[in-house]
């Protein structure tokens, strides 16, 4: 089935410009030119994707992002933004962003963020069935639906990027990932050498899942090659 994007964007040459490149790679594109289109549309269901501009008229990105996620928990979004300032990207990931984008970018770059998205989003349809939106190793617990967790009944609050890899984890668990691996798959970057962003993260995702709590650590280290989560 063909994915829908929807592009929230009031800048018309852009617009028109990520539409072209868009449905060159063979999606379905819909535009709107003000945050309050964009969040009628966005609120349809009927959209796989959204890319969503910050700065538009009548309603900004920011808030069309949080009345989105109240509805739409799942539905990837990535923010475009000529605002290079770090809050802007922190709070809109804080609002449920998957990932952000500045202006200028590289098309290439943008379209590989965008298959990143929609690949994620397939491994969390993959990892449950039909009914079953509860994702359980050990004392950790996730809903996929939600995007809750918890271990040891305690909530633990994690950036879309940081659940996006531990479902990842879980969903190869027992087995070991490399950092190649991650990277093409939770992030879909060209692996050139440099994996220590994905260190980062994982040093992140320890210290809130495994940190302070009594059982055993769940993401291992498997050194020289990548990581493992193991069950029992």
């Amino acid at each position: 089935m063909v994915k829908r994007i929807l592009i929230v964007e009031d800048e018309f040459q852009i617009a028109k410009i990520l539409k072209l490149e868009l449905e060159y790679e063979g999606y379905e594109v819909v535009i709107a030119n003000n945050g309050k289109f964009g969040l009628e549309v966005g609120l349809q269901g009927k959209i796989d994707l959204m890319l969503l501009d910050i700065m538009l008229p009548e309603m900004n990105g920011m808030e069309v992002l949080r009345r989105v996620r109240k509805e739409n928990k799942t539905m990837p979004i990535i923010l475009l933004t000529a605002r290079n300032l770090t809050m802007d990207k922190v709070t809109g990931l804080d609002f449920g962003a998957n990932d952000y984008i500045t202006k200028p970018f590289e098309m290439e770059e943008l379209l590989a963020r965008v298959r990143a998205c929609f690949r994620q989003h397939e491994i969390l349809a993959n990892a449950t069935n039909n009914k079953d939106v509860i994702l359980t190793i050990n004392d950790l617990s996730i809903n996929v639906e939600t995007r809750e967790v918890t271990r040891a009944d305690t909530p633990i609050s994690l950036t879309p990027k940081e659940f996006d890899l531990l479902v990842y984890l879980i969903a190869h668990k027992n087995k070991i990932v490399t950092r190649e691996n991650i990277i093409k798959d939770v992030w879909d970057y060209d692996y050139e050498g440099d994996t220590n962003v994905i260190d980062v993260y994982i040093w992140h995702l320890r210290k809130k899942v495994d940190e302070g709590f009594a059982s055993p650590a769940i993401i291992q280290t498997v050194r020289g090659v990548g990581y493992i989560v193991k069950e029992g």
